[in-house]
């Protein structure tokens, strides 16, 4: 009866190990935060929890600035994503090509002052989108102010296809070239104009190191393996 319980007992102990290693797995990091001012929270359902610089980002997952705070996140394919105060995002569908690069990356900008600057992965796979417009990217620094029934893109580098909502896109190929989106009406209406009326450049200003590219590498914290001291013995019991 012991021999059969120890038996048990041990399976139950691995069946518990391999749930944790999966939902690991599926909570797996997409990126990490490298720049945390003041409060920003990761967001799941009526709860919120501090973000921390090294702290990890996920997939569909929600993060909100409050005032007078900002965040840098850095993806695994090096994209480089600054939020300036009161700015909620959600990284809404991201698909792995490899360890560095995506296949599919899609980014909510719900409110709030942004810049994005794209990484490793084809550029094909980035799409941006505000509540009411559509961003693609081909090489690019984009500014983007996501407010109320309006949205501002600005050009700094590359080019871009700016789209609005079910109607007309338009396309920036200079830097300063700025396409801005407003919904009236019922309405949607997008304009491209030379002069840009907003910037990201004073919230870079404000907080040290918001608009520094890094690598997703140098974002990471090292971490020293745990000591097995002998006191879990399931992993060689468990097969591995």
């Amino acid at each position: 009866m012991n021999w059969r319980y120890g038996v048990l007992l041990v399976s139950a102990l691995c069946l518990a190990t391999g749930l944790a290693a999966g939902s690991a797995h599926a909570q797996a990091r997409v990126g990490e935060a490298a720049i945390i001012q003041n409060q920003v929270v990761r967001v799941a359902g009526s709860a919120t929890s501090q973000i921390n610089v090294g702290d990890g980002v996920l997939r569909d997952e929600i993060v909100r600035t409050g005032l007078e705070s900002a965040a840098r996140l850095v993806m695994a394919d090096n994209t480089n994503l600054s939020l300036g105060p009161n700015a909620t995002i959600t990284l809404d569908r991201i698909v792995f090509n490899d360890e560095h690069t995506y296949r599919d990356i899609a980014v909510k900008l719900t409110a709030g002052a942004f810049r994005f600057v794209t990484g490793n992965s084809e550029k094909a796979a980035y799409q941006i989108t505000t509540p009411i417009a559509t961003i693609g990217v081909r090489g690019t620094i984009l500014d983007i102010l996501s407010q109320r029934g309006k949205t501002t893109v600005v050009l700094q580098e590359g080019a871009s296809r700016v789209c609005a909502t079910g109607g007309q896109c338009i396309e920036l190929t200079k830097p300063g070239d700025t396409a801005v989106i407003t919904a009236a009406g019922g309405k949607v209406t997008i304009k491209k104009v030379n002069i840009p009326p907003w910037n990201f450049a004073a919230n870079c200003a404000a907080v040290a190191g918001l608009c520094t590219v890094t690598n997703f590498a140098d974002a990471t914290p090292t971490v020293t393996p745990p000591v097995d001291d002998g006191s879990d013995p399931t992993g060689m019991l468990c097969g591995r």
